[in-house]
């Protein structure tokens, strides 16, 4: 048995940056072991498993870590409609994926794929966390969505952290998020993302992650639509718009890989 890989770098639009996604579409839904070994194989923050529906531009759509499933994923969603548009053809103006937090739907714009997802705005998290120890420096804990925010003083201490990876994996979240406002002029805030507990150290874009920072900041601000800069040592650059309890975030990504995994027969 074949089946075709596709390796995008997501929220870029060269290769070798942004963020890399593994995306698999499938005829029918393999058992999860399959698929669970398939992200450890890849290797990457995130693999994309896919299966189309009945209805033309509709499709069930699993993401996987190298050791878990997610609920929700920014980047290999867009890598995704990028294989789906640019790789096999479709031709719909928006695609519909159907997903474990419910329907997602993306559309190809000229500038790029423009996806609507759920806002996620922070609840109180009481837990108290020694921030220097987890991330080298002082800053603020914000609430906990799917994951802890965290807010610090500069964009300098963003770049600066030292996160501690052990740490960071007894925090009871899918993983941290540390935020500041953008030094640069248009740059309205830059973010990192730590999910050692989820089999991603540091994920270089996290679209996810977003739909707690665009409420975040909407607050912050006094405004919902951001140009924002995920910082760490690959990085990549998005352009949000909050619209009620939806998040748009705008990106462009390139293919990288193409190529097949080979399973057995009898499966």
């Amino acid at each position: 048995m074949q089946i075709p890989i596709y390796q995008v770098d997501a929220f870029s639009t060269v290769p070798f940056s942004g963020n890399p996604a593994a995306v698999c579409p499938l005829d029918a839904w393999l058992p999860k072991e399959y698929l669970q070994a398939i992200a450890q194989e890849n290797c990457l923050s995130e693999t994309a498993f896919f299966v189309a529906r009945d209805h033309s531009g509709e499709y069930d759509l699993r993401w996987f870590t190298p050791n878990q499933e997610v609920d929700l994923c920014g980047h290999a969603t867009l890598a995704t409609s990028h294989v789906l548009f640019q790789e096999l053809g479709v031709d719909e103006p928006m695609l519909h994926f159907h997903t474990k937090s419910g329907e997602l739907i993306v559309r190809k714009l000229n500038q790029g794929y423009e996806m609507d997802f759920p806002a996620v705005p922070t609840s109180m998290f009481f837990q108290p966390l020694d921030l220097p120890t987890l991330i080298g420096v002082e800053g603020r804990v914000i609430g906990r969505a799917m994951d802890v925010l965290v807010r610090v003083e500069s964009e300098a201490d963003v770049r600066a952290l030292k996160p501690n990876m052990a740490a960071i994996a007894t925090v009871p979240a899918r993983g941290l998020i540390v935020t500041a406002p953008g030094d640069d002029e248009g740059v309205d805030f830059v973010s990192r993302f730590f999910a050692p507990q989820a089999g991603v150290p540091e994920d270089p874009v996290t679209g996810s992650a977003h739909c707690t920072l665009a409420p975040y900041w909407a607050k912050e601000l006094g405004k919902n639509s951001f140009f924002a800069q995920q910082i760490g040592p690959r990085g990549g650059e998005l352009h949000i718009r909050l619209e009620g309890t939806h998040v748009l975030l705008m990106g462009q990504a390139v293919t990288v890989i193409k190529g097949h995994i080979y399973l057995p027969d009898s499966l």
